[in-house]
């Protein structure tokens, strides 16, 4: 598995993506489609980007009971996304069934990885609002952990944790990591971030690059930078 920059199209309309990513005339870049633009267009949105040649990971995030995220994981499925996610703090349960859900007839599925902590969190929210005593890192650990044992494929975690969540659960365990910012870029809500030549360094497979690209004057050429740091 080679490393990827996963673009986010965090766009209110489909007719706002779609004229995003008219712009990429040669290269087809993963993108990420969230819950804003699914909301707002539904499943469709997704079929349209699929259609194009590109990659997808469909951001939702799902957190529920484990028999509606397995039977919301039956339905994503049918979509022929290439990765989708939902939060470990769901419980173990809950991402066994969401694995099966996703599991196809035919034993295919997309990557299933589950999100640790958001990269807006920091420790000290965590503890005062979350009321999760353990640091920061040590509660990326045990979710990674509990992911893992669920047999997913691998998590989201900040750039600063993708080392240490290889080392405890393996090379081959998928890290996914946003916060990542050119060393030029404004910082905006992230409150863990590092740049894309940093993460190849840490060791992120896949990192997840929304305004830094999107807002650039030159999305392209932002994105071709974003590759050529991370993926070159």
């Amino acid at each position: 598995m080679g490393r990827d920059v996963i673009i986010a199209c965090d766009f209110a309309s489909g007719k706002d993506t779609l004229a995003f990513l008219d712009r990429f005339t040669g290269k087809k870049p993963f993108v990420k489609i969230g819950m804003e633009l699914f909301y707002a267009e539904g499943p469709q949105i997704v079929k349209d980007i699929k259609a194009r040649g590109h990659k997808i990971f469909l951001d939702l995030k799902l957190h529920d009971i484990p028999n509606t995220v397995k039977k919301a994981m039956a339905v994503l499925s049918r979509l022929d996304v290439d990765m989708c996610n939902l939060h470990a703090a769901g419980t173990k349960a809950m991402m066994e069934a969401a694995l099966e859900g996703l599991t196809r007839p035919d034993g295919t599925r997309p990557l299933l990885i589950a999100v640790t902590q958001l990269t807006s969190t920091d420790e000290q929210r965590m503890k005062e609002e979350l009321l999760i005593d353990a640091s920061l890192p040590d509660t990326v650990m045990h979710y990674a952990e509990n992911a893992k044992a669920a047999r997913l494929d691998g998590v989201v975690c900040s750039p600063l944790e993708a080392a240490i969540v290889k080392e405890h659960c393996g090379k081959g365990f998928v890290t996914v990591t946003p916060g990542v910012r050119f060393s030029d870029s404004a910082k905006d809500d992230q409150a863990r971030i590092t740049t894309p030549a940093k993460a190849k360094e840490i060791g992120s497979d896949y990192i997840v690059v929304g305004r830094p690209i999107t807002q650039a004057e030159d999305p392209v050429a932002a994105y071709e930078r974003c590759v050529k740091e991370f993926c070159d």
